[in-house]
C-alpha cells in the first residue's frame, strides 16, 4: 500500500521524466535526419553562418535597462491575486502575458533585480492563484481574466460567465515557466502540481496538434479549432512535450511548410489560407526569439531564427529602415497590430488581429531589438539595440516601440515587452532559461 501510494505521489514526475525523454529522442532524430530527402528540395543546411553572442556579465548601462524593465511589474502587480496587468494601468491578462511576467520575475531573481525573498513570495502567490482560477468548461484557462478579481472575461474587460475560451498557445508558452520551476526551483514542485491537477492539458490536444476553443455561433458552447502557425506552433508544443504530451505533429515543421524568399532570403512561412482556416499566417520575431532565449532553439529553429533575422537587416540595408518587426500593443487604435515579415501572401504585411491593414503603424519593436541583440553579435543588432535603448519611461519601464513612419514613440507600455527586455538580459548573462542544473 505504501508503495502503491507513493507511485501515486510521484505520478507528476514520472510523467515529466517520460516527457523529457521523448523531448530528447525528437531532438536527436532532427539531428540525425537527412532532411533534403524528407522535405524534397527543402534544406537545413545551416550554409549561413550564425553570429551567436557569447554569455558574458552584463554591463552596466544593461543592468540598468533590467532594472527599468522591472519597474513594470512593480507598477502593475496586483497584491490581493499576484497577477500582473498586461497593459500599464489596465487590470486585465492573458496565459500569455501571465507567462511573460513569470519569466520576467525568473530573468529578475537570476540577474539579482530583486532579493530571493520578493521572487519566491511573487512565485508562490501567482502559482497559487493558476491553480484556483476559474476554467472553460472546467478544463482550461479562459483566453482573459481581471487581474483583480480573478473573473473570466472578454478582451475589453468585461466578465463573461462561461469564457470565451482558451488559446492552446497562450497556455503553451505558460508551460514555460512551469517546466523551470520543476526542473530548477524544486521548492515550488507541489504548487506547480496544483496547476497541472486543475488544468486538463490533454484538453487541447489531438493527434499530435494543437486545438483552442471558442464559443459556437449558436451560442451552444464552445467549438475546438486547430490553433497555431509556423514558428507559434512549434514553439508553444516544446513544454508540453517535456510533459509527455503527443504533441509531435506541431512540432515538426513539415506539414505546412513553404519556404519564400524575402530580401534574398527563404524564410519559413505556413501554407495554410488565411481565408480556409480563419488564422492568420504571420511571420514576426517573437515566436523565434523566444524560442531561442528559453529552449536554446532546435537544429531547425536555429537556422529558421537567423534567417527571419536576416531578412529583416536585409531590408533594412535596402530601405535603410531599421527593422525589427513582432506582434505589438500600438498607442492608438486599433491598439494591436502585427507587424510581420511576410503574413497573408504579403512581404512587410502589417495588419490588426481582423486582417485589416495597418501599415502607418509599422514599428521598429522594442522587444524585437532587445531579442536580437542578446542572440546574435553583429553590426546590426548593435544599431538595433542603439536606436531602441532610449524607449522607456524611468517611471514605468519600456516602450513598445518607435514607428516607421514618422519616429514617434509608441508608447504603449506591456507586461509582455518588459517580460522579453528581461528575458534577453538574461539570456547575455546565463545562457537559455530552461537549462537543466543552470540557474
Amino acid at each position: 500500500m505504501e508503495f502503491k501510494q507513493a507511485v501515486v505521489n510521484a505520478r507528476h514526475h514520472i510523467v515529466f521524466l517520460l516527457g523529457l525523454f521523448t523531448a530528447l529522442a525528437i531532438a536527436l532524430t532532427i539531428e540525425n535526419r537527412d532532411y533534403g530527402r524528407i522535405l524534397g528540395n527543402i534544406t537545413f543546411e545551416a550554409t549561413e553562418e550564425i553570429p551567436v553572442r557569447d554569455s558574458r556579465v552584463l554591463t552596466e548601462d544593461e543592468y540598468i535597462w533590467a532594472g527599468t524593465a522591472w519597474t513594470y511589474f512593480e507598477n502593475n502587480y496586483q497584491e490581493n491575486t499576484g497577477l500582473v496587468n498586461s497593459v500599464d494601468g489596465y487590470p486585465s491578462t492573458t496565459m500569455w502575458d501571465t507567462a511573460s511576467y513569470m519569466m520576467g520575475l525568473l530573468s529578475a531573481e537570476r540577474l539579482n533585480i530583486i532579493s530571493q525573498g520578493k521572487f519566491e513570495l511573487r512565485m508562490e502567490k501567482v502559482l497559487d492563484t493558476l491553480a484556483r482560477l476559474p476554467l472553460i468548461d472546467g478544463k482550461l484557462p479562459n483566453k482573459a481574466y481581471n487581474t483583480q478579481t480573478l473573473q473570466m472575461v472578454d478582451y475589453t474587460n468585461q466578465p463573461v460567465e462561461n469564457g470565451i475560451g482558451w488559446s492552446a498557445i497562450d497556455i503553451g508558452r505558460i508551460l514555460v515557466p512551469l517546466n523551470i520551476m520543476v526542473w530548477q526551483y524544486p521548492q515550488f514542485n507541489q504548487q506547480v502540481n496544483d496547476v497541472l491537477n486543475h488544468w486538463d492539458v490533454s484538453a487541447m490536444i489531438i493527434d499530435g496538434y494543437l486545438y483552442g476553443s471558442r464559443p459556437n455561433s449558436d451560442g451552444s458552447g464552445m467549438e475546438l479549432v486547430q490553433e497555431g502557425r509556423i514558428g507559434y506552433e512549434e514553439y508553444a508544443s516544446k513544454a508540453m512535450s517535456l510533459m509527455g504530451r503527443d504533441v509531435f505533429n506541431a512540432m515538426k515543421y513539415i506539414d505546412y511548410l513553404e519556404m519564400r524568399q524575402i530580401d534574398g532570403v527563404d524564410i519559413p512561412t505556413d501554407l495554410r489560407d488565411p481565408a480556409k482556416y480563419h488564422a492568420h499566417n504571420y511571420v514576426v520575431s517573437e515566436s523565434y526569439i523566444l524560442d531561442s532565449l528559453e529552449f536554446g532553439a532546435d537544429s531547425v529553429s536555429k537556422i529558421f531564427a537567423h534567417r527571419v533575422y536576416k531578412a529583416q537587416e536585409n531590408r533594412y540595408e535596402r530601405t535603410g529602415i531599421l527593422t525589427a518587426v513582432s506582434e505589438d500593443n500600438v498607442d492608438e487604435a486599433p491598439y494591436f497590430v502585427y507587424n510581420t515579415v511576410f503574413s497573408d501572401g504579403k512581404e512587410w504585411n502589417a495588419i490588426s488581429d481582423q486582417g485589416d491593414d495597418a501599415s502607418h503603424l509599422k514599428t521598429l519593436s522594442t522587444k524585437a531589438a532587445f531579442g536580437w541583440y542578446a542572440l546574435y553579435d553583429t553590426p546590426y543588432t548593435e544599431l538595433l539595440i542603439d536606436d531602441a535603448k532610449d524607449l522607456f519611461s524611468k517611471d514605468k519601464g519600456w516602450y513598445s516601440g518607435r514607428y516607421e513612419l514618422d519616429g514617434r514613440v509608441n508608447k504603449a507600455v506591456t507586461a509582455n515587452t518588459n517580460g522579453i527586455v528581461l528575458e534577453s538580459l538574461a539570456y547575455i548573462e546565463n545562457g537559455s532559461l530552461l537549462n537543466v542544473g543552470v540557474r
